[in-house]
């Protein structure tokens, strides 16, 4: 490239080039230098966060009277406008950087000072003007919850919501559907599809329910720590303020950590939070596979459902159609887990007053609300809503199931319920038909006890 592709930029450690029409400077250009690990840039939701983050400060300066008002409102402007998602190609830093991130802190405070010293017409310092007050160490921490609350409030809340909605509709609609149950993948007592598909919703109201309490915990700040948690270089007032003016521009609850020393040095919330999704992975995990073994066949397997067939299934076998959609939110299920688990070894990583992981505890943990997010969409409408009840096979399997004789047992007792299963099985042959040859229960008797639709319903027969 020509020389006048570059400009020379200057930062405490000398000079350097950096691309013309940059609008970092120094210190993000050593960054770009130094980490070229895996092209993996930083989430959009934390470049949100920063923007968002130095426009409240700029404004909480000005208003404290340590800050120009007219810089303040360049800042503030320029910082909005990275919020929006402008100058996202000017964030170019790799995710595994400095472990505090201050390479993305800088990064921030280069591109808001370059955009606001254009817009004023006077320059705007990076660390005087648009970090006052604050530190990479208290504001990385604070762009993750920050980022962590945003994403899951208007992403993955919503989406649970529509998730819990499809199969809480499903359930009602199949509610008198009866079917094998299955206990160690063998045959059990008879449930409905309603019964199956409303602990799925269950579970998803549940993980729904603890990943909004986490976020009353992940809406502590720690902004106003700064360096280690002093609160060195910043107004006494500042990061109250900083909360407030945050709540302001999202509409979510921020308040400033009670202790800043653990809010710099530990990432409990986010690691909490992570824990949540995942639980929330394993019960996809759970229902994506409830559905590949009931969609499985359409011969040799159960045969209970028939899922949307939605793309060829196979390069070599003509008309086969696969899952995708459950093997899909499968893999989000694994990869949230071993999120989490990279998350648990990043939360350890806090060594004395700060913790060193914080761009990899940010990359993880917004990928696994968003993918969440999406996964649970995606399984609700391509999955969840569209499949077909195959009630030919469910009634098949439930007449030759065996351990309906189970609902014999307050009558003809353990034993002789026992054989009258073992002979059925043995010969093929439904429970109702050996029970009429070897008890003394009437068929009208037989009908009622064996109805396997009253069976879902527990209890005891009636006398």
């Amino acid at each position: 490239m020509s020389d006048n592709a570059y400009r020379t930029e200057k930062d405490s450690m000398g000079e350097l080039q950096v691309p013309a029409d940059a609008l970092y400077g120094a210190q993000t250009q050593r960054a770009v230098e130094n980490f070229p690990i895996s092209g993996q840039r930083l989430p959009r939701a934390m470049i949100r966060a920063l923007g968002l983050i130095k426009g409240s400060a700029a404004r909480v300066n000005a208003d404290l009277g340590l800050l120009d008002h007219a810089i303040a409102t360049s800042i503030e402007e320029a910082a909005l406008a990275v919020a929006e998602g402008h100058y996202d190609a000017h964030f170019p830093v790799d995710i595994f950087q400095t472990g505090s991130g201050t390479s993305s802190n800088m990064n921030a405070n280069e591109v808001i000072a370059h955009l606001a010293s254009e817009a004023l017409g006077e320059t705007v310092h990076p660390n005087d003007h648009v970090n006052m007050g604050q530190s990479s160490n208290d504001v990385i921490p604070t762009a993750i919850h920050v980022a962590a609350v945003a994403n899951c409030r208007e992403q993955l809340l919503p989406a649970l919501d529509h998730l819990t909605a499809s199969l809480e509709r499903r359930a009602a609609e199949l509610s008198e559907v009866a079917k094998t149950g299955r206990t160690h993948l063998m045959d059990a007592m008879p449930v409905t599809l309603g019964q199956e598909i409303g602990a799925w919703a269950h579970q998803i109201r549940e993980a729904r329910k603890r990943i909004e309490q986490t976020l009353e915990r992940v809406c502590a700040l720690a902004q106003g720590g700064t360096a280690v948690g002093t609160g060195i270089n910043a107004h006494p007032d500042f990061a109250a303020a900083v909360a407030r003016e945050l709540s302001a521009k999202t509409g979510y609850g921020f308040y400033t950590s009670d202790n800043s020393f653990a809010a710099l040095s530990a990432q409990d919330p986010a690691v909490e939070l992570s824990g949540q999704i995942r639980t929330l992975g394993v019960a996809y995990m759970k229902i994506a596979n409830d559905l590949r073994w009931m969609n499985s066949g359409p011969l040799a397997g159960l045969g209970e459902i028939e899922l949307p067939a939605l793309q060829p299934g196979s390069s070599i076998m003509p008309g086969k159609v696969n899952p995708v959609i459950p093997e899909s939110v499968a893999m989000v299920a694994a990869q949230i887990m071993g999120n989490d688990g990279t998350i648990a070894v990043a939360g350890q990583s806090g060594n004395f007053q700060l913790n060193v992981m914080l761009p990899l505890i940010a990359n993880n943990l917004l990928q696994s609300i968003d993918i969440a997010a999406n996964g649970g969409r995606l399984l609700a409408d391509r999955a969840i809503d569209g499949f077909q009840v195959r009630r030919d096979n469910l009634g098949a399997a439930l007449d030759r199931n065996p351990i309906l004789v189970t609902a014999l047992n307050a009558v003809i007792g353990y034993e002789k319920g026992a054989a009258v299963a073992k002979q059925a099985y043995k010969e093929g042959r439904a429970i109702i038909e050996v029970a009429r040859e070897t008890t003394e229960l009437s068929e009208q008797e037989l009908q009622r006890l064996l109805d396997p639709l009253l069976l879902t319903q527990g209890g005891l027969p009636d006398a």
